[in-house]
């Protein structure tokens, strides 16, 4: 992957593509790959940048940690240069606020796409909004140093990158609660025990594990596995019955597909 000339490298993040996985890279090692509005504004370009030919997409990080989250300097009163800092949000109005919100938020939005299967591969400290970045992709592969923590509740906020949704989902209410109002870290073996993460392995079989992974999400047909995530997607938010009447919807468009009588 690393050979492959990128379609996008700035602001931290590196995105390649070769054929159906492409790959998505942070890239600020010396700084632990700490996050800005820069990088989630090119987060987001990187998922409108796609080619249709992209079934999986493989988020990792270079370095020793994926993310420590959030650059403290949104937190000064000089911040990072050409961005408001928390001061400057707190003064917005309500509009302006919950739309510059909404616009940080669009980076973390697109990995769960129907059409992509999006793997996060995870080592070291994922803090913050680096946790929120794991919990947007559909599955996680993690080493067995890795340090989960949402520490947003400890520093007086709230984790507002798309993560509390899927926290509830893959661990429940309760510990989602615990894990986000004590700050703690999580550790790889509890992540992989409470569904936080698919897989934990040595550190130096992650990024083989991750591509082993990728290899096996594309032996089944694409359209299969489109019509699949969107039934598992939607599962929570359906009746039972309704689930049942989904199901029957996307199998009469699959048999018809391959039988060739499809629209």
């Amino acid at each position: 992957m690393a050979s492959l000339d990128p379609v996008l490298d700035k602001d931290g993040v590196r995105l390649t593509v070769d054929e159906a996985i492409a790959t998505v890279t942070l890239t600020n090692p010396a700084k632990l790959n700490v996050q800005s509005p820069a990088m989630w504004r090119t987060l987001a370009e990187a998922g409108s940048k796609l080619p249709g030919s992209v079934r999986v997409v493989v988020l990792r990080a270079e370095g020793k940690s994926f993310s420590a989250g959030l650059d403290r300097k949104m937190f000064t009163p000089e911040g990072i240069e050409g961005e408001p800092n928390f001061i400057d949000l707190a003064r917005s109005s309500d509009e302006e606020l919950d739309a510059t919100i909404a616009a940080y938020q669009e980076g973390f939005t697109w990995w769960r796409r129907n059409d992509l299967v999006s793997i996060a591969v995870v080592q070291g400290h994922a803090i913050g909004a680096g946790f929120q970045l794991a919990l947007a992709c559909d599955l996680r592969v993690v080493a067995d140093d890795v340090q989960f923590a949402m520490r947003e509740t400890s520093l007086g906020l709230v984790p507002d990158l798309t993560g509390t949704h899927p926290l509830v989902s893959l661990v429940g209410y309760a510990r989602a609660l615990e894990i986000c109002a004590t700050g703690r870290f999580v550790a790889a073996q509890e992540a992989v025990d409470t569904g936080l993460a698919n897989i934990s392995v040595p550190r130096e079989q992650l990024d083989d594990t991750a591509r082993d992974l990728a290899s096996a999400l594309l032996a089944a047909p694409r359209d299969a596995v489109v019509e699949t995530k969107a039934l598992l997607r939607g599962a929570q938010g359906r009746s039972y019955e309704d689930q049942r009447a989904a199901e029957r919807a996307a199998q009469a468009r699959r048999l018809r597909d391959l039988a060739g009588t499809g629209d």
